[in-house]
């Protein structure tokens, strides 16, 4: 194999690195002084000669190739000590040597060994080139700015060259084709793997925490970023997108870990560890940060997820809570439930009956609710009706377990108090979801609901024994034939003023609802003896005189429980109304005021008007017919919001 044939085969960078050593040896042989590397750039510096005139050594053509550079170019062992020694204004002359080359190939004149061996030359320089270019753009914080922008205009110019090449069409065959070189391209797979190394390595502490890591990557992006930002792209040409390059390198890495994370079976924490990465921290502490916002609106990076992958994340993220929250709630009354069987008395609080159990129950729905919500707002309108549904479950729970209690824990010492304390939790629970949650009035008469039934039921409780000690003194009444009816409601508002203070305990707003409901039984069980048909009166001046004790009766309860702030406004009609139809005698009349006592009191049926209308003893049966006749005019009436006469049996 000839000497020429075996030098093919040789690499063209590792035959340029031979042939340079073969050049050394033989300026050595010939002990030639070197110029020096003082000498090397002097081309830059040197006497000019005119644009466009070729030496008569230079092939036709080589002119253009060395434009901009007087004097004889410096040697290949002079621009590769320089190189070696990191000097980067050696690319100038190395680009005229190059095209020096290509324009000898054109010519002709060099053999094709001749034009190989200057290549493989010129591809040696270029390596040592681009590795001390490449070395400088890895770290280029770590690099003066000078020299920063010099290996910037390296590139650029090589670009250029590269667009030059591809324009010209092929090269000549004798030359094996260099361009393009793409060191740009380089660049960028070199800040790819930069980016890799940074946001893969190791963070201080908790290495093997998820939420560690993740925080390593956000924070070392951002503060990456940001550099880039303020000292790298004021040094950067535009041509190289050094923000883009850079902000796209850090989020592929970032979303290709982000993606690897969700392959994984997500306990519940990483779960939401990654939604708030990828929904809320990445888009809005990183990539909208006051320092980035700006530079990477136009980069379009996009999400770090695919959106259906987002989406059963969140799906998965609004189960978890939902079962948490139920689990939460649960827990809660178990432990409540546990106290009052325990004959554990509750806390007082500013002299009132106190229970934890709301206050567990709304602190666990907001915190479930503000943990949606620091993914996105969407997230939050959307766990909204999830937790409304729990919570609406959990009253019902609630009511049940509240209800058993009420039935089995009477012998209890701590029993009234702690009805008293339940009660009082109502007014909690009614204000969080009026006020904080803005609960559509729809879903907030479900949730109410069984607050309501869980307070009526404890005032039901609460009040027993006063209805059972006002029961043989309602029946005063009758058995007296109504003789001293206002001696007799006197003592009853005496019982009840007397039994009053035991109710201090409640919030006011619940003393005032339960003297509501002390009047609602005092107007009830005054009709209720007035419809006991013991009672008959023939004469008007009977009738007269009775319609004056319950109008006398109706003032002393109307004045006792709105003094003890009672606001059922909607009683007071009721007992002056109906003494009003005792008194009349003109059957029209009587008909005028029950029409108009049946638009107040829907549930007053002909049952109950039969009832009063047998006190007036003067009656004629087709009168009394007559007057219950305007009655069926409301049939299929609405039922009442505030039922009094469905309250009242009537034979």
């Amino acid at each position: 194999m000839s000497e020429a044939s075996s030098e093919d085969l040789v690499p063209p960078l590792e035959a340029g690195a031979a042939l340079c050593r073969e050049e050394e040896k033989a300026v050595k042989k010939k002990k030639k002084k070197s110029k020096g590397l003082a000498n090397v750039f002097s081309v830059f510096t040197k006497g000019k000669k005119k644009k466009g005139q070729p030496s008569s050594a230079e092939p036709e053509g080589a002119a253009g190739s060395r434009q901009g550079l007087d004097g004889p170019l410096p040697t290949v062992e002079e621009l590769k000590a320089a190189l070696e020694r990191g000097r980067l204004e050696a690319a100038r002359p190395l680009l005229a040597l190059e095209r020096e080359l290509a324009a000898a190939a054109a010519a002709g004149g060099a053999s094709a060994e001749e034009l190989v061996r200057r290549q493989s030359k010129v591809e040696a320089l270029y390596e040592l080139l681009r590795d001390q270019v490449l070395g400088v753009l890895r770290r280029p914080l770590e690099a003066a700015p000078e020299r920063l922008r010099q290996a910037l205009a390296v590139v650029a110019e090589q670009e250029r060259e590269d667009r030059q090449a591809a324009a010209g069409g092929p090269g000549t065959s004798a030359l094996a084709t260099t361009r393009p070189r793409g060191w740009l391209q380089l660049w960028r797979r070199g800040v790819a793997q930069a980016a890799e190394e940074r946001m893969g390595g190791r963070p201080a502490e908790g290495a093997e925490v998820p939420e560690s890591v993740f925080l390593h990557m956000g924070r070392t992006m951002k503060e990456d970023l940001e550099a880039v930002v303020e000292r790298l792209k004021p040094l950067f040409p535009a041509e190289f997108g050094v923000v883009a390059a850079y902000a796209e390198s850090y989020h592929q890495h970032f979303a290709a870990h982000v993606a690897a994370t969700a392959q994984f079976e997500l306990c519940e924490r990483d779960t939401y560890m990654l939604l708030v990465w990828v929904q809320n921290l990445y888009p809005n502490d990183i990539l909208n940060s006051p320092k980035l916002a700006g530079e990477l609106q136009n980069v379009g990076l996009g999400s770090l997820l695919p959106p259906k992958q987002i989406w059963l994340l969140e799906a998965t993220f609004l189960s978890n809570e939902a079962a948490n929250v139920k689990e939460l709630m649960t827990r809660a009354l178990e432990l409540e439930a546990q106290r009052w069987a325990q004959d554990m008395p509750p806390q007082r609080l500013d002299g009132h009956c106190h229970s934890e159990l709301a206050i567990d129950i709304i602190q666990i729905i907001s915190q479930a609710q503000a943990k949606a919500e620091s993914i996105t707002l969407d997230l939050g309108s959307q766990i909204r009706q999830v937790l409304l549904v729990e919570l609406l479950a959990f009253l019902r729970r609630y009511q049940h377990d509240f209800n058993e209690f009420l039935e089995r824990g009477k012998r209890l010492t701590s029993y009234r108090a702690n009805v008293i304390a339940n009660i009082n939790s109502c007014l909690s629970f009614r204000t969080s979801m009026e006020q904080k949650w803005q609960v559509p009035q729809d879903t907030l008469s479900l949730l109410l609901g069984p607050l309501g039934e869980l307070k009526s039921h404890g005032f039901s409780t609460l009040l027993q024994s006063l209805c059972e000690d006002l029961k043989p003194l309602f029946k005063r009444f009758s058995h007296t034939r109504w003789a001293v009816p206002l001696e007799t409601l006197e003592k009853i508002i005496a019982t009840v003023g007397g039994r009053l203070p035991e109710f201090s305990e409640l919030h006011d707003c619940f003393q005032e609802e339960l003297v509501e409901a002390v009047h609602l039984h005092l107007v009830k069980e005054y009709i209720i003896q007035l419809s006991k048909r013991r009672l008959v009166l023939k004469t008007a001046e009977q009738q007269q005189q009775l319609a004056g004790h319950i109008l006398a009766s109706a003032d002393a309860i109307r004045h006792f429980c709105t003094e003890h702030g009672s606001r059922a406004t909607w009683l007071q009609p009721a007992l002056p109304t109906l003494a009003e139809i005792i008194r009349l005698q003109d059957p029209s009349a009587i008909k005028i005021e029950v029409a108009t006592y049946a638009t107040c009191y829907p549930d007053f049926s002909k049952g109950h008007l039969s009832a009063i209308l047998a006190i007036k003893g003067n009656l004629s049966n087709s009168d009394v017919k007559s007057i219950r006749s305007i009655l069926d005019v409301s049939t299929g009436a609405q039922e009442p919001s505030r039922p009094l006469f469905s309250l009242i049996k009537v034979g």
